[in-house]
């Protein structure tokens, strides 16, 4: 029997935070900004902007389902982005552009295998096991680059960061894929219904007749795939790869999953309140730039933002 708290949806009166968080930062930065915020112009960039991050908070969802968390989501995106970088600058291979996709998805699917065979054949924390491998996959990184930056990528790669689709930017289309695509993973399918219940009682799921140990394996594998693409959404927005690019986005992706309702304990997640959460920090995080405010005071404000999103919660369940 499936426990009941393994399918909960967010409860109404926390969807009703987020969005009244929404509107209202949404309606304050407008105003503040004499509209700049949502004209047209500004809006497309957002839209640029934002995927690469929600990309790698959709990777992190996964494993805080479970009641895990991947630590090494930022350093797998750059050691596959590095891989697609070689093919293109370095190793100078046939249809270079096109070889690259695959191989850097592969890689960042081989990455996450490790993860889930750490944490799932040899039962090792997931706090521990992505800890080791962020530094193993980023000492990789470093020995193919030594240390050096890898950039000037042929236009078809780039296309991937500044192309359009209907006039919606291409990296806003892959996101949106994605997010879709875990969304139904999450919602839709046995396995979904495993990652909720391993994060609510991973005992009773064991006892249920559910094969736990390969259910965490293929999170894993699917956080690192995630990962991937977040890898070539960076390195072509960039028009470079290197070992150590966007180490400020791990704590992020935790705390944007957090304020999006996924439980640290496991059990619980939307990805579409994490969507909201996202839209949250961007809307934020563009806002102050119009302000001409400290990038600083953005990332106080997102803590803050957090602070109060827990309490509300633990009030409302009081």
């Amino acid at each position: 029997m499936i426990p009941l708290r393994a399918l909960r949806r967010a409860a109404p009166s926390e969807v009703a935070i987020l969005a009244a968080m929404l509107g209202l930062v949404i309606a304050l930065l407008a105003v503040l900004t004499g509209g700049r915020l949502v004209a047209p112009g500004s809006l497309a960039a957002m839209a640029f902007q934002m995927p690469l991050l929600a990309l790698l908070t959709l990777a992190q969802v996964p494993p805080m389902i479970t009641a895990g968390i991947d630590l090494s989501i930022v350093s797998i995106a750059n050691l596959s982005g590095i891989v697609a970088a070689l093919l293109l600058v370095r190793w100078h291979v046939p249809y270079a552009a096109w070889v690259a996709v695959p191989a850097a998805l592969a890689t960042s699917a081989l990455a996450g295998a490790v993860n889930g065979l750490l944490i799932a054949a040899l039962d090792i924390s997931p706090i521990i096991a992505t800890l080791a491998t962020m530094i193993l996959f980023q000492g990789v990184a470093f020995v193919l680059t030594r240390g050096t930056v890898l950039s000037g990528f042929p236009p078809q790669f780039l296309a991937l960061s500044t192309g359009t689709i209907a006039g919606v930017p291409l990296p806003f289309v892959i996101f949106a894929a994605c997010l879709a695509w875990v969304g139904v993973l999450l919602r839709r399918t046995a396995f979904g219904v495993t990652l909720y219940m391993l994060g609510s009682n991973p005992i009773a799921t064991l006892f249920s007749g559910v094969d736990t140990r390969r259910a965490l394996f293929r999170t894993y594998v699917l956080s690192g795939v995630l990962s991937g693409i977040a890898a070539l959404v960076m390195a072509s927005r960039f028009n470079a790869a290197q070992a150590d690019y966007g180490s400020s986005f791990l704590l992020l992706t935790v705390l944007i999953c957090v304020l999006g309702g996924v439980d640290p304990a496991g059990g619980t997640g939307s990805v579409l309140e994490v969507l909201a959460a996202i839209v949250i920090l961007q809307i934020v995080a563009t806002g102050f730039n119009f302000l001409g405010l400290s990038a600083y005071l953005a990332n106080a404000l997102w803590g803050t933002i957090l602070v109060l999103a827990i309490v509300l919660r633990r009030l409302l369940r009081a």
